[in-house]
Protein backbone atom coordinates (compact mmCIF):
# COMPACT_ATOMS: atom_id res chain seq x y z
CA UNK A 1 0.00 0.00 0.00
CA UNK A 2 1.43 3.28 -1.09
CA UNK A 3 0.43 6.87 1.34
CA UNK A 4 0.59 10.58 0.38
CA UNK A 5 1.93 12.09 3.07
CA UNK A 6 3.52 15.49 3.87
CA UNK A 7 6.95 14.81 4.45
CA UNK A 8 8.94 15.20 7.59
CA UNK A 9 12.80 16.26 7.77
CA UNK A 10 14.13 12.31 8.59
CA UNK A 11 12.61 11.70 4.68
CA UNK A 12 15.58 14.13 3.35
CA UNK A 13 17.37 11.18 2.67
CA UNK A 14 15.06 9.44 0.40
CA UNK A 15 13.63 12.72 -1.06
CA UNK A 16 17.27 13.30 -2.05
CA UNK A 17 17.89 9.88 -4.00
CA UNK A 18 14.38 9.87 -5.51
CA UNK A 19 15.42 12.71 -6.61
CA UNK A 20 18.30 12.31 -8.61
CA UNK A 21 17.54 9.11 -9.74
CA UNK A 22 13.96 10.11 -10.82
CA UNK A 23 15.28 13.77 -12.52
CA UNK A 24 18.51 11.68 -14.39
CA UNK A 25 16.43 9.05 -15.53
CA UNK A 26 13.49 11.21 -17.06
CA UNK A 27 16.14 13.37 -18.71
CA UNK A 28 18.76 11.54 -20.42
CA UNK A 29 18.71 12.71 -23.64
CA UNK A 30 16.96 15.71 -23.36
CA UNK A 31 19.73 17.49 -21.23
CA UNK A 32 23.99 17.53 -21.55
CA UNK A 33 25.31 14.52 -20.03
CA UNK A 34 27.28 16.99 -18.21
CA UNK A 35 24.20 18.81 -16.77
CA UNK A 36 22.85 15.07 -15.15
CA UNK A 37 26.15 14.63 -13.91
CA UNK A 38 26.36 17.43 -11.52
CA UNK A 39 23.03 15.78 -9.48
CA UNK A 40 24.43 13.97 -6.30
CA UNK A 41 22.27 12.11 -3.37
CA UNK A 42 24.33 13.69 -0.80
CA UNK A 43 23.54 17.30 -2.21
CA UNK A 44 20.30 16.82 -2.36
CA UNK A 45 20.03 15.29 0.47
CA UNK A 46 21.12 18.39 2.44
CA UNK A 47 18.89 20.21 0.33
CA UNK A 48 15.66 18.81 1.09
CA UNK A 49 16.96 18.42 4.76
CA UNK A 50 17.17 22.61 5.59
CA UNK A 51 13.96 22.72 3.48
CA UNK A 52 11.82 20.42 5.45
CA UNK A 53 13.82 21.54 8.19
CA UNK A 54 11.70 25.05 7.80
CA UNK A 55 8.29 24.94 8.77
CA UNK A 56 7.40 27.24 6.12
CA UNK A 57 8.95 25.47 3.23
CA UNK A 58 8.18 21.84 4.47
CA UNK A 59 4.54 22.58 4.62
CA UNK A 60 4.88 22.05 0.60
CA UNK A 61 6.40 18.90 0.26
CA UNK A 62 4.71 15.49 0.06
CA UNK A 63 5.70 11.96 -0.46
CA UNK A 64 4.15 8.91 -1.98
CA UNK A 65 5.47 6.16 1.36
CA UNK A 66 5.61 2.88 -0.27
CA UNK A 67 5.08 0.27 3.00
CA UNK A 68 7.84 -1.75 2.09
CA UNK A 69 10.23 0.63 0.00
CA UNK A 70 9.95 3.79 1.54
CA UNK A 71 9.99 6.71 -0.02
CA UNK A 72 9.00 5.84 -4.21
CA UNK A 73 7.78 9.93 -5.52
CA UNK A 74 7.38 12.96 -4.01
CA UNK A 75 6.43 16.85 -4.74
CA UNK A 76 6.44 20.24 -3.55
CA UNK A 77 5.05 23.19 -4.20
CA UNK A 78 4.69 26.98 -2.67
CA UNK A 79 4.84 30.79 -3.72
CA UNK A 80 5.31 31.04 -7.74
CA UNK A 81 8.54 31.91 -8.24
CA UNK A 82 8.47 32.56 -11.93
CA UNK A 83 4.84 33.51 -13.53
CA UNK A 84 4.12 32.92 -16.83
CA UNK A 85 3.14 35.78 -19.24
CA UNK A 86 -0.13 33.61 -20.38
CA UNK A 87 -2.33 34.04 -17.20
CA UNK A 88 -5.05 35.99 -18.11
CA UNK A 89 -4.84 38.06 -15.01
CA UNK A 90 -8.53 36.31 -13.58
CA UNK A 91 -6.14 34.71 -11.02
CA UNK A 92 -6.06 36.31 -7.49
CA UNK A 93 -2.71 34.33 -6.11
CA UNK A 94 -0.09 31.98 -7.87
CA UNK A 95 0.98 28.83 -6.46
CA UNK A 96 4.10 26.80 -7.91
CA UNK A 97 4.56 23.16 -8.25
CA UNK A 98 8.19 23.17 -7.96
CA UNK A 99 8.82 19.37 -8.68
CA UNK A 100 6.84 16.05 -9.22
CA UNK A 101 9.02 12.98 -9.51
CA UNK A 102 8.12 9.08 -9.38
CA UNK A 103 10.59 6.22 -9.12
CA UNK A 104 10.33 4.21 -12.88
CA UNK A 105 9.31 1.21 -10.77
CA UNK A 106 6.11 2.76 -9.42
CA UNK A 107 5.10 4.90 -12.37
CA UNK A 108 1.52 4.33 -14.07
CA UNK A 109 0.26 3.78 -10.70
CA UNK A 110 -1.30 7.17 -10.37
CA UNK A 111 0.64 8.11 -7.76
CA UNK A 112 2.21 11.89 -9.86
CA UNK A 113 -1.73 12.35 -9.88
CA UNK A 114 -2.06 11.93 -6.02
CA UNK A 115 0.54 14.06 -5.58
CA UNK A 116 -0.48 16.91 -7.46
CA UNK A 117 -3.78 16.48 -6.22
CA UNK A 118 -2.42 17.02 -2.32
CA UNK A 119 0.09 19.46 -3.35
CA UNK A 120 -2.88 21.58 -5.01
CA UNK A 121 -4.82 20.89 -1.84
CA UNK A 122 -2.02 22.81 0.02
CA UNK A 123 -1.73 25.66 -2.00
CA UNK A 124 -5.44 26.06 -1.76
CA UNK A 125 -5.69 26.14 1.95
CA UNK A 126 -2.82 28.62 1.83
CA UNK A 127 -4.91 31.26 -0.26
CA UNK A 128 -3.42 30.29 -3.55
CA UNK A 129 -6.41 30.18 -6.74
CA UNK A 130 -4.21 29.14 -9.28
CA UNK A 131 -1.08 26.86 -10.04
CA UNK A 132 1.87 26.87 -12.80
CA UNK A 133 4.06 24.25 -13.04
CA UNK A 134 7.24 24.94 -15.81
CA UNK A 135 8.51 21.71 -17.48
CA UNK A 136 11.24 20.92 -20.15
CA UNK A 137 9.08 21.87 -23.80
CA UNK A 138 10.99 18.73 -25.05
CA UNK A 139 9.60 16.24 -22.04
CA UNK A 140 7.48 13.64 -24.01
CA UNK A 141 5.43 13.50 -20.28
CA UNK A 142 3.94 16.77 -21.05
CA UNK A 143 0.51 14.74 -22.07
CA UNK A 144 0.12 13.63 -18.42
CA UNK A 145 -0.04 17.51 -17.63
CA UNK A 146 -2.30 18.27 -20.13
CA UNK A 147 -4.87 15.07 -19.30
CA UNK A 148 -5.42 16.23 -15.93
CA UNK A 149 -6.57 19.60 -17.01
CA UNK A 150 -3.78 21.75 -17.10
CA UNK A 151 -3.56 24.38 -19.58
CA UNK A 152 -0.32 25.46 -21.31
CA UNK A 153 0.39 29.96 -20.79
CA UNK A 154 3.82 31.03 -21.40
CA UNK A 155 7.08 29.55 -22.72
CA UNK A 156 10.74 30.61 -21.11
CA UNK A 157 14.41 29.74 -22.11
CA UNK A 158 16.15 29.14 -18.69
CA UNK A 159 19.73 28.42 -18.32
CA UNK A 160 20.63 25.61 -16.47
CA UNK A 161 23.92 24.81 -15.39
CA UNK A 162 25.00 26.28 -18.25
CA UNK A 163 22.97 25.57 -20.45
CA UNK A 164 19.96 26.76 -22.24
CA UNK A 165 16.43 25.32 -21.83
CA UNK A 166 13.43 25.66 -23.15
CA UNK A 167 10.51 25.61 -20.89
CA UNK A 168 6.69 25.68 -20.85
CA UNK A 169 4.17 26.64 -18.09
CA UNK A 170 1.36 24.61 -17.30
CA UNK A 171 -2.04 26.12 -15.22
CA UNK A 172 -4.69 24.71 -13.69
CA UNK A 173 -7.36 27.74 -12.29
CA UNK A 174 -9.07 25.52 -10.18
CA UNK A 175 -8.06 24.09 -7.47
CA UNK A 176 -10.74 23.16 -5.50
CA UNK A 177 -11.43 20.19 -8.12
CA UNK A 178 -9.70 16.90 -6.95
CA UNK A 179 -7.38 15.36 -9.58
CA UNK A 180 -7.98 11.98 -8.09
CA UNK A 181 -11.61 12.23 -9.45
CA UNK A 182 -10.88 14.00 -13.00
CA UNK A 183 -10.91 11.49 -15.81
CA UNK A 184 -7.85 11.49 -17.82
CA UNK A 185 -7.88 11.96 -21.26
CA UNK A 186 -7.51 8.66 -23.36
CA UNK A 187 -3.73 8.82 -23.74
CA UNK A 188 -2.78 10.27 -20.70
CA UNK A 189 -4.98 7.13 -18.89
CA UNK A 190 -2.84 4.69 -21.26
CA UNK A 191 0.60 6.39 -20.66
CA UNK A 192 0.50 8.30 -17.70
CA UNK A 193 4.05 8.90 -16.07
CA UNK A 194 3.70 10.72 -13.22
Amino acid sequence: MIRIRRAVRGDAPAIGRVHVETWQSAYAGLLPDSMLAQMSDVRQSALWARTLGDPREGRGVFVADDEERGVVGFGSCGLVRDSPEGLDGTEKRVGEIYLLYVETDFQNQGLGRRLLDAMFRQLRADGFDTAVLWMLALNPTRFFYEGLGGVPVGERTDTFAGADVDEVAYAWRDLAAPLVRRRLAPDAQRDEQG
